[in-house]
């Protein structure tokens, strides 16, 4: 547990075998009790790390009022049902992520499957790295896949309203782009240690001190919208940086300052590696093989199978803004390949 002043603590919620190792999980005091920000995945570990840690503050998983979710992903709302069941806290989500857990709740398993399969074959992903998907496909597989069990929120966050937190100011901020409905909060109060800035931001995982989000595709089965998720991101970045907060709060990593001029960093880093990607479709390529020449945190050898998945999303999000941009173009063909223009 950390206090960070001002009525304002972090737990770190483990999350099993996955490099990120924890979420931090807030824990926000108001005049009527506990509120969380996120939960945390759905493990027994990190359920006792959850309780353990609330039971540090001296309160109980009973107590929490409310759980306030910056986005859907299983490693900030995995832990929600059971937080709801024990303590019949309300659960507030934007729009349109609780749009993405009725969605996936709702579809049977192998919709997920039959996507994740469709998908990386129109993004040229060779047979090899098609066939367990296929397989699983063939014996029925995905019931285990992760967010399928999800709790359906039960309040709506609205884009720039106050949150329900008797005695505290929590704005909520929209910043879509690592996922369609991610929202930041912040909070409209004078730092506890009187840092220069306007108040705090608890900053899920759009804004993290070390680590570049994901920014993949915005994935819907039913939808043939054609999304702009990093260009969703690259705004929102903008609009976090206009805040001008003493302190981001981020939901992996540590508390910093300085959101400006992370932010700054961030923007940098992705027009950096537009450019890069633009020098690479002088020649046609599939979005795979873009994958496959990006430069990651390792060499595409030792990527994960799972990972080698986020990695060819991140690179189809990049496309589409370069075709937003008018810098290229889709070459008709099967698979599609993307060239500059």
């Amino acid at each position: 547990m950390t206090d960070h002043g001002g009525g304002v603590h972090s737990l770190r919620v483990p999350i099993p075998d996955n490099p990120l190792g924890h979420t931090l999980v807030y824990v926000i005091e108001t005049d009527t009790g506990p509120v969380l920000v996120d939960t945390g995945w759905d493990d027994p570990s990190s359920w006792d790390a959850l309780t353990d840690g609330l039971t540090s503050l001296g309160t109980d998983v009973g107590d929490i009022q409310g759980v306030v979710l910056t986005h859907h992903h299983p490693d900030h709302h995995g832990l929600s049902a059971r937080v709801r069941e024990a303590s019949g806290a309300w659960l507030a989500m934007h729009a349109a992520d609780t749009a993405v857990v009725r969605r996936v709740r709702e579809a049977e398993p192998a919709v997920w499957l039959d996507y994740l399969t469709e998908r990386l074959t129109s993004a040229g992903a060779p047979d090899e790295h098609m066939a367990p998907l296929r397989a699983a496909r063939a014996k029925g597989g995905g019931r285990s896949l992760p967010g399928l069990r999800a709790a359906l929120p039960d309040r709506e966050i609205v884009p720039g309203d106050l949150l329900p937190l008797p005695g505290r100011r929590l704005r909520a901020i929209w910043t879509p782009g690592h996922t369609p409905g991610h929202v930041c909060l912040h909070l409209e109060e004078d730092h506890p240690a009187n840092r220069p800035g306007h108040g705090r931001l608890f900053s899920g995982d759009h804004l993290l001190p070390g680590i570049t989000p994901h920014i993949g595709l915005y994935e819907d089965p039913d939808d043939t919208t054609v999304t702009d998720p990093l260009g969703d991101y690259l705004s929102s970045l903008e609009r976090v940086g206009r805040l001008g907060v003493a302190e981001v709060l981020p939901a992996h990593e540590h508390a910093f300052g300085d959101a400006a001029g992370r932010v700054t960093e961030l923007l940098t880093h992705h027009e950096d590696r537009l450019r890069s990607l633009l020098h690479l479709l002088s020649t046609p390529l599939t979005p795979w093989q873009l994958a496959e020449r990006m430069e990651w945190n390792r060499p595409w050898s030792d990527i994960p199978y799972g990972s080698r998945n986020i990695a060819v999303s991140e690179a189809e999000a990049h496309v589409r803004r370069l075709v937003k941009a008018d810098l290229a173009e889709p070459v008709p063909g099967d698979p599609v390949t993307y060239r500059a223009v």
